[in-house]
């Protein structure tokens, strides 16, 4: 990581350090120092997270009363294939981040925008701005529209719209929108069903 530093200018580490809320005073190799530290401070965060979260970044995995195991689902060995090679993808897929948003708090958290002024250096793709969505960063078409687990997301609001599910191939996605009490039906019936849910919440 400190060689990929090295190769930056001072202005790029500043930006870095800007982006990270660190001080951005001192020569360049206390400017590297500081983001190697930073680095290595996250990755010992997120170590610590891995251990207490899923690889599927859902909820139903911890045990609470009533709750069965999560299910597995039914896949062929073509779409294993496609799923591992996006997951192999995924991890070369540069983050895209919205124009000046090392400048700006409330660019940094939002989403992408393409960029359209007539010398916007991002849209010019100079070197030293964030990369543009291409359609060369598209993964693999059998494994579009996939939950990571494999299972093929469907929204649901209410318990009728489980009957409608395989459990094989299908897992709920409870909507935003759903009150805890209905949810608490919803969680109850993908039981009796053998559903699997998604984004099931920790204290329901």
């Amino acid at each position: 990581m400190a060689e990929e530093y090295e190769k930056m200018t001072v202005a790029e580490l500043k930006e870095l350090l800007k982006a990270a809320d660190l001080p951005v005073s001192g020569k360049k190799s206390d400017l590297i120092a500081r983001l190697v530290e930073a680095n290595e401070s996250e990755e010992v965060t997120s170590n610590d997270s891995e251990e207490d979260w899923d690889d599927d970044g859902d909820w139903d995995e911890d045990v609470v009363e009533g709750h069965v195991a999560k299910q597995k689902p039914v896949l062929d060995e073509d779409t294993k294939a496609a799923l591992a090679l996006r997951a192999e993808q995924k991890k070369k897929t540069p983050s895209f981040r919205r124009t000046e948003w090392f400048r700006y708090k409330r660019l940094s958290r939002s989403g992408w925008r393409a960029p359209h002024g007539m010398d916007s250096k991002q849209r010019r793709n100079y070197k030293y701005r964030s990369a543009l969505v291409r359609v060369g960063h598209g993964k693999v078409a059998t494994a579009r529209g996939l939950h990571p687990s494999g299972f093929r997301e469907v929204m649901v609001q209410n318990t009728l719209d489980l009957e409608t599910i395989d459990p094989e191939t299908e897992a709920a996605r409870v909507g935003r929108s759903v009150g805890g009490r209905k949810r608490e039906m919803i969680y109850s019936r993908a039981d009796e069903l053998g559903i699997r849910v998604l984004n099931r919440r920790r204290d329901v």
